[in-house]
């Protein structure tokens, strides 16, 4: 029999990703596929009676599938195009699925291309033990590196001490300082990276048995930078280049153009971005932050980053940099935008929330024959039902006591408390677009608690916190 012929439409964003999946679909099922990218981007824009003024394939195909996103009644297209035309999956990756196939394979995040500095700040004024256990906290959120922070103005006689700590700890070690005596000593105790090298410092830094950071004399003016990498070029030092992230307010759009324009000038050059400069500098929660810098360096390959966890909206940030980095890296070689490929960077709201309908949840309370109460939170509001009524409201407050007033069920103490804990986890879903799930903990992305580790308390069910 004949091979059957489909043609996939899509936008031209998604067009590689898709032709990556239906290659697979085909090899297993047997089937002969073209990709019609249009010139609209994004295939969730599409509308059939576009499509029927632009779609001319140049033969005839068994079946057309458009985007899930797609609009219109395409009914008037299969007319047109003389082919069936269905309407796929809203995500190119369910594909395999609809086709009955089993569902998509996770994505491969375990590579990435940038490595983490995470720096120990003040790590003069810390106790041998702090030093540690901040360094085994950074290892175990994913860097690669642990940055010993100096003090501008001060030298630490324990520079090289505290270096061998580390490396004796299996941790690699970079140093933060201009002081010669600080970096000499670190270096020899086995620090492999200096941060930072200019004018001021190069002629005895370029002659170290280290990496360098080079950095302009002026983080306004990549000019004052060309000097630096020629004379260190000349001295064959190892190094590499940060143009310096400046903070918004400061300069924030200028500098991110400067590592463009470093890129243009010098194609072949390792770069690093201090991307703690942008996160510990602006009062925002720094998972998005780390996530479009994490972008950034992988398009313009910029293979390092100095990050800390400092202030208290960064207390995640090695981590959210870790899930980043290898989120963007996916994005980039497989052409596969970074969306339904991993949600634990989702950590405020919830990727999706399947809500049943009020009509759906008016008829299961009019179903029930026991008293064991149901909570739902949907539609602005908590939902309470059980064989006595159906109780709903914005104000959980209120929502209590109209059952206590309403209600035949004299609640014991552990029972008010159970619907309590309910109630907040309910209200906090509604307050931030989460789904909620009786005896469910809400999910916090990266930050969840497993199931399997968290507090037994947390996950009982309504009879055992009932018995």
């Amino acid at each position: 029999m004949p091979r059957e012929q489909i043609l996939f439409v899509t936008g031209r964003l998604a067009a590689d990703s898709l032709r990556g999946v239906v290659e697979k679909l085909a090899a297993k099922l047997d089937f002969d596929f073209e990709i019609a990218a249009t010139k609209i981007n994004v295939a969730a824009l599409l509308h059939v009676d576009w499509l029927s003024r632009q779609l001319t394939p140049e033969r005839k195909f068994d079946r057309v599938i458009l985007p899930g996103y797609c609009q219109g009644d395409p009914s008037g297209l299969s007319e047109q195009l003389d082919s069936p035309v269905e309407v796929g999956p809203k995500d190119l990756f369910d594909l395999p699925e609809w086709f009955g196939q089993a569902s998509r394979e996770p994505a491969d995040l375990s590579k990435y291309s940038i490595e983490i500095l995470a720096e120990i700040n003040h790590a003069p004024r810390l106790s041998d033990e702090e030093i540690l256990r901040l360094a085994r906290h950074y290892r175990a959120c994913g860097a690669n590196i642990i940055d010993l922070g100096c003090i501008p103005g001060e030298s630490w006689s324990r520079a090289g001490e505290a270096t061998r700590l580390l490396i004796d700890d299996g941790h690699r070690v970079s140093i933060d300082s201009f002081d010669r005596s600080e970096v000499e000593a670190a270096v020899a105790a086995g620090a492999e990276l200096v941060l930072s090298c200019n004018s001021s410092n190069i002629d005895w830094a370029s002659q170290l048995d280290a990496e360098l950071v080079a950095i302009p004399d002026s983080p306004f003016s990549i000019e004052t930078l060309e000097p630096v990498v020629e004379q260190l070029e000349r001295a064959n030092a190892r190094f590499r280049i940060d143009p310096i992230l400046e903070p918004i307010g400061f300069g924030f759009a200028q500098s991110l153009s400067r590592y463009f324009e470093a890129r243009r000038r010098w194609p072949d050059l390792e770069m690093m971005m201090g991307v703690g400069n942008l996160t510990e500098l602006t009062e925002v929660d720094s998972a998005g932050v780390n996530f479009l810098l994490a972008g950034i360096c992988e398009e313009l390959r910029i293979r390092s980053v100095l990050t800390t966890e400092v202030v208290n909206w960064c207390r995640s940030a090695v981590r959210e940099f870790d899930l980043a980095r290898r989120q963007t890296y996916h994005a980039v070689t497989t052409g596969a935008l970074p969306k339904h490929v991993d949600s634990s960077l989702v950590v405020q709201r919830d990727p999706r929330i399947n809500e049943r309908g009020l009509d759906a949840l008016h008829s299961l309370a009019g179903q029930l024959r026991d008293p064991n109460y149901r909570l739902f939170a949907e539609q602005g509001e908590l939902h309470v039902m059980n064989r006595d009524g159906y109780w709903r409201s914005s104000d959980p407050f209120e929502l209590f006591r109209r059952m206590r007033v309403e209600s035949n069920d004299e609640l014991s103490e552990s029972h008010a408390f159970y619907l309590g804990f309910e109630f907040c986890k309910a209200a906090t879903a509604l307050l931030l677009g989460k789904q909620y799930e009786q005896d469910e903990e809400l999910r916090w992305g990266f930050l969840s608690l497993d199931q399997a580790t968290a507090s037994p308390s947390a996950s009982h069910d309504m009879q055992t916190w009932l018995s």
